[in-house]
């Protein structure tokens, strides 16, 4: 990408360097800022910030690349310090307070000159390449733009299966609020200055998106595949306090939605629990009807049971049609009946996982039958919803 005729050295090792200008005489306030938050990545920060650098000037966009470090004890500092001496449109700020990914960035939003800010990692999990696509889709209308791991194209390295199970837990945990988006939880995003301005972010571990489309003002939201490599250099920061940190994190986005009772979450949140107040309903229209069946008609129970359960299952999937879901997929019997269907085959799925957490909470971890009983039904719940919300009721806005 850099030109062919070798050019002077730059600050942080042997490369080709871009004009002291990105775009060479595209000059004016910066359309764009790309933030790359550091914790000792002196093997990365120099080859990174150069990349970078050379693909804004190809493109010619306007573009300052803030580094905000977090006090790195290795080279990470000097390195950018000569590097912002020779390229006027590098920034440096060193935290030496609060430390974390997170904070780094929304520090970073707050000191940012683009109208657009972009966040990448400094390591090279994230192709640099695709940073004019994700302007390219800010100026065609989007509000926030992800690169996915999940969609169509997308895909990730070569990880070991323990980090794999963590990020695939993490992404659904982020997916009950925001089921549309396929990769809540990347690092690697972009989106427009006001959707950030203002809002209450309150930055923990490494998941700052979902913080921003949990608190952030957005409307539209789009996602670019990316494949996800591993670093090239240094060592990865993942451990149980990040995780711990994503679950209270997730909490906070949660609460903060039921006290505002707006945006994208609390949308996701509202249907929750009217999906959860429709369940309840089910089990007094199948209590009934049992009890109905087997004492005033003298049916024997076992048959009383299979009549109460479908008919709970009937009055489930109505309510959930017109209510929880306000009927925002169609109308029509064809497509209802497809739903009904789908619902039906949920519904059997749910009754599994209902059984097979009872069965292994009280014979493999010694639980009380009724405490099983009570996970099994909140893992159904969770199963019921999400399965359903993504395949039976897909499209819902």
């Amino acid at each position: 990408m850099g030109p062919d005729t070798p050019s002077p050295e730059l600050p942080g090792g042997p490369d080709t360097g871009p004009p002291e200008l990105p775009g060479g005489s595209v000059t004016g306030p910066p359309e764009l800022t790309v933030i790359i938050p550091t914790y000792r990545e002196e093997a990365n920060i120099g080859a990174m910030v150069r990349e970078v650098s050379r693909t804004l000037a190809d493109h010619r966009i306007r573009g300052e690349i803030l580094v905000i470090d977090d006090s790195s004890p290795d080279r990470t500092i000097p390195i950018v310090r000569d590097l912002e001496k020779a390229l006027p449109h590098v920034r440096l700020v060193v935290r030496t307070a609060d430390p974390g990914l997170s904070q780094s960035v929304v520090e970073g939003f707050g000191i940012a000159r683009g109208s657009v800010i972009q966040v990448i990692d400094a390591d090279f999990s994230h192709p640099v390449s695709l940073i004019p696509a994700f302007l390219r889709r800010i100026r065609e209308g989007a509000d926030v733009v992800i690169g996915s791991r999940y969609v169509a194209g997308g895909g990730i390295g070569e990880w070991p299966l323990s980090r794999r199970i963590i990020s695939l837990g993490a992404t659904a945990m982020g997916r009950i609020l925001f089921p549309e988006i396929t990769d809540p939880v990347s690092g690697f995003f972009a989106v427009k200055r006001e959707v950030v301005e203002g809002a209450p972010l309150e930055p923990r571990g490494y998941k700052i998106l979902l913080e921003v489309l949990g608190k952030g003002h957005w409307t539209r939201a789009e996602e670019i595949p990316y494949t996800f490599e591993n670093r090239k250099e240094g060592a990865s920061k993942l451990s149980l306090t990040t995780i711990i940190a994503y679950a209270v994190q997730v909490g906070g986005i949660t609460g903060h939605a039921f006290s505002r009772r707006e945006g994208a979450a609390w949308r996701e949140l509202s249907r929750i629990l009217r999906f959860a107040l429709v369940g309840i309903s089910g089990i007094a229209v199948n209590m009934g009807i049992l009890w109905g069946l087997t004492e005033l008609a003298g049916i024997y129970y076992l048959y009383s049971s299979a009549v109460a359960i479908e008919t709970s299952i009937i009055t489930n999937f109505l309510l959930n049609d017109f209510w929880t879901f306000g009927g925002e997929t169609g109308h029509r019997m064809g497509r209802r009946l497809h739903r009904f269907l789908s619902f039906q085959l949920v519904s059997l799925g749910g009754l599994v996982v209902n059984m097979a957490v009872l069965f292994a909470g009280k014979e493999i971890f010694g639980i009380y039958y009724l405490a099983a009983n009570l996970l099994g039904i909140l893992a159904a719940f969770v199963w019921n919803y999400v399965v359903n919300r993504n395949v039976t009721w897909r499209g819902a806005a």
